[in-house]
């Protein structure tokens, strides 16, 4: 110990901690650089013309790249073979579970995406997400990704206002949500929830419910369809649309403890990198590992550790429904 104190400091740190620091100082000399590198790792329809256009407190980041947050999800990994490795383990609280693979789970998501193009939702579109923790959830925010739709998800335990506030905030024109949902052995009615919040928010044009609970709602005439009815006449594949680096990918609301909630706006490059990287830094991922994220979808944590990020990288991650 004596002999290892009299070293120099660099030479005192374990080699993990030496390459930590180098590239930590790499990221620091010259960002730009830095994140050109972070970037290629992911797969893009155009490569960028500007890794960024800095104008403070604005940042623009890999300008006039195009990708597609859908198709880095899936897409590239039904290529080889994680298309049959498990990409979520759904449980809820009852002991019931469901197992779905990555094909299975691309199937879903273009049979979906199909589904939003006839409700007429395109490209800057807002999709408003009212579900619990089910694989529908993800499913409905990576069908919006792929038309290049914007998605807006709001926690399955906030009240009829505060769906009505942040639906109408963003003019959403779809929105997708369940009969029902179960936490602490409680059944949760979110339809019911969602007709009250409805009532004040005119841009709505169809609801999407999905069958979870299976008890009886009231169904509004063209407005209200069973999400497995849609699916029927869904089709086997969208195309993923191409959109810029900074167009939104989603909107997350601030929780409003301190004021009035404030849409925050996600643009799809620069998120989708860091995300993709720091996953990477942070858990170590690997094929082998399965990966559970107790955050709940409808905060920002819950979008980027069980939905972009861990699916960027073909990760297993766990959804659990419930308390």
């Amino acid at each position: 110990v004596l002999e290892r104190s009299a070293l120099p400091f660099e030479q005192r740190l374990s080699p993990t901690t030496r390459k930590y620091l180098e590239f930590y100082e790499e990221s620091i000399k010259d960002p730009e650089k830095f994140w050109d590198n972070e970037a290629r790792k992911l797969e893009w329809f155009r490569m960028w013309n500007k890794v960024l256009e800095w104008d403070p407190p604005f940042a623009r980041w890999f300008v006039g790249g195009l990708l597609n947050a859908s198709y880095l999800c899936l897409d590239r990994h039904v290529k080889n073979w994680r298309r049959s490795k498990v990409a979520i383990y759904w449980e809820d609280e009852f002991g019931n579970a469901k197992t779905w693979s990555y094909s299975q789970l691309y199937s879903e998501v273009n049979r979906f995406a199909s589904v939003l193009q006839r409700l007429r939702v395109e490209k800057g579109a807002r999709v408003a997400v009212y579900l619990p923790l089910i694989p529908e959830l993800p499913i409905t925010m990576l069908a919006s990704a792929r038309l290049g739709a914007i998605h807006t998800v709001v926690f399955s335990g906030f009240s009829a206002y505060a769906l009505a506030d942040r639906v109408d905030d963003t003019q959403a024109k779809v929105l997708v949500t369940a009969d029902g949902s179960f936490r602490r052995g409680n059944l949760i009615p979110l339809k019911k929830t969602v007709d009250v919040a409805l009532e004040k928010c005119p841009s709505i044009e169809s609801v999407v419910v999905v069958k979870r609970a299976n008890i009886e709602v009231p169904m509004k005439e063209g407005r209200d369809f069973w999400y497995h009815e849609l699916l029927q006449s869904g089709r086997d594949f969208v195309e993923p649309l191409p959109v810029e680096a900074n167009d939104p990918l989603y909107i997350l609301y601030t929780s409003g403890t301190t004021g009035k909630p404030k849409g925050i706006v996600h643009n799809t490059g620069g998120y989708m990198v860091f995300n993709h990287s720091a996953y990477k830094w942070a858990f170590d991922i690997r094929d082998e590992s399965v990966y559970w994220c107790t955050a709940d979808i409808g905060w920002v944590t819950g979008h980027s550790s069980i939905v972009y990020a861990p699916l960027a990288h073909a990760a297993t991650m766990v959804l659990y429904e419930g308390a």
